[in-house]
């Protein structure tokens, strides 16, 4: 399959040599060595081989994508146990989902505060409020499918916290200190009553939680231009400052460790930048099709995990950096196509279309709603086009045709004989891929049989 282009991969830097390891010096006055001149030490060896940087630098990167985000959103006047109502389509983060209106936290807990979230009654529509922690693991979920009352007040507290609470109040308790919460509220055809929704979810701090310190220092970057060895920099410090919870990691943590202290030599320093972008990005770039131990058919990809990720941490970087926040396959199913159905790189000077069976329309596949969105490759942003027009989905002003199939078209201008309803705006001279999502997944979706079908390139 050939590689990813939504990658971004930075100009290697010049290759510059390393002494043989585990040299044994010449005594001194050994033959071509001047007496009384002192041989140079010899470099030491190190514990680790370029792989184990190229998975080291991976496995960190998912910590750092948070971080980053974390750090943007401070900037940006975010503030602790604050929530933050988002208009539609007004999030900065990859990927952003225009069927839901959004609402975005970071909350603060410690031994003898805990947060109250309100959740309003929400009914028709889906909704789901999301916990996560600072590698992009999803802790819970607040919603009438993981809670029996549905609507009301929960108290999100420090595992073992010694905390009073009123006895209305439902418990979640959660291993972290510091949370992303994302609330997503399905928009359908009533905005208004969505954001309506948006606003009645709120947060209330009980007890004085302290107002967590800086976090580490991380290097600048954006999505097209990921780190190179100077990730490696602070990353004991980036370690510490939370746990990974999944099982086995120690091994992996260990050699980002090793590492960090290796890149102190100037030396090792330019070997490790060089394995870095020759090698580990390449690596991730190559894990991308498949979305790291993902399945693909019909050049559609769906990945083995999302959400929660157990061992799976090249999955798990992959999502923070295509899609950050993504929740769990209960709750919502992505797929991600960039290949038509040759195998060839979406394009927006191509037209494509993509039918579905009358017995085989996406409904049949989500309890809630479905849709498509087509993004960049690099920034993973939704595409400007004249319409502003960024997803298809059941809300759509979609026409069937004659034998029930429904066709979707992707293309620049839209084909004579598309309806307007079913055409999404791809713009020329721009490679994109494409994004299904199917929230409240059943079926063939939810038990991972079922693939949208191949995209044809027509012209």
């Amino acid at each position: 399959m050939p590689r990813a282009r939504w990658l971004a991969v930075a100009v290697a830097v010049a290759l510059i040599p390393l002494t043989a390891c585990n040299r044994t010096p010449a005594p001194e006055g050994a033959a071509g060595t001047p007496p009384g001149t002192a041989t140079p030490a010899a470099t030491p060896a190190r514990s680790y081989t370029d792989q184990d940087i190229s998975d080291a630098y991976i496995y960190l990167l998912s910590r750092l994508l948070v971080l980053r985000q974390q750090q943007l959103d401070l900037k940006e006047g975010f503030k602790w146990n604050e929530i933050v109502h988002r208009k539609p389509g007004a999030v900065d983060w990859a990927n952003p989902n225009l069927d839901v209106a959004y609402s975005e936290a970071w909350i603060a807990i410690d031994e003898n505060s805990c947060t109250i979230v309100t959740v309003p009654k929400i009914t028709g529509r889906y909704y789901t409020v999301q916990f996560l922690n600072g590698w992009g693991e999803t802790l819970a979920n607040i919603n009438e499918r993981t809670q029996p009352k549905g609507a009301g007040d929960y108290a999100v507290c420090l595992k073992g916290a010694n905390v009073q609470l009123p006895a209305n109040v439902m418990r979640i308790d959660l291993p972290v200190k510091q949370v992303r919460v994302l609330a997503r509220i399905e928009l359908g055809k009533d905005w208004k009553g969505a954001e309506a929704l948006q606003h009645q979810v709120t947060f209330k701090p009980t007890g004085s939680p302290a107002t967590p310190a800086p976090g580490p220092k991380i290097p600048t970057f954006d999505l097209e231009h990921l780190p190179g060895v100077e990730a490696f920099e602070d990353a004991p410090a980036i370690l510490d400052s939370e746990s990974d919870l999944n099982p086995g990691m120690d091994a992996i943590a260990a050699k980002v460790r090793a590492i960090a202290e290796g890149v102190r030599d100037p030396a090792e320093r330019a070997r490790v930048e060089e394995v870095i972008r020759k090698k580990a990005m390449a690596d991730f770039a190559a894990a991308s099709p498949t979305i790291g131990h993902g399945t693909v058919k019909n050049h559609w990809a769906r990945p083995a995990v999302t959400g929660t990720y157990d061992k799976d941490w090249l999955g798990r970087s992959l999502a923070n950096l295509g899609g950050i926040w993504a929740n769990t396959t209960d709750e919502v199913v992505y797929y991600k196509g960039n290949l038509d159905g040759s195998g060839a790189q979406l394009s927006g000077d191509h037209v494509y279309t993509m039918t579905f069976p009358k017995d085989d329309l996406p409904p049949k596949y989500a309890n809630y709603f479905w849709s498509v969105i087509a993004v960049d490759t690099k920034a993973h942003r939704v595409l400007p086009n004249p319409k502003n027009r960024f997803l298809l989905n059941n809300q759509s002003d979609l026409k069937y045709n004659r034998d029930g199939s429904l066709t979707l078209y992707f293309a620049a201008d839209k084909p004579a004989d598309a309806p307007d309803g079913n055409w999404l705006p791809t713009p020329r001279g721009q490679d994109y891929r494409l994004t299904f999502r199917f929230y409240g997944p059943k079926g063939g979706v939810k038990d991972g049989t079922y693939f949208p079908p191949p995209l044809v390139k027509r012209s």
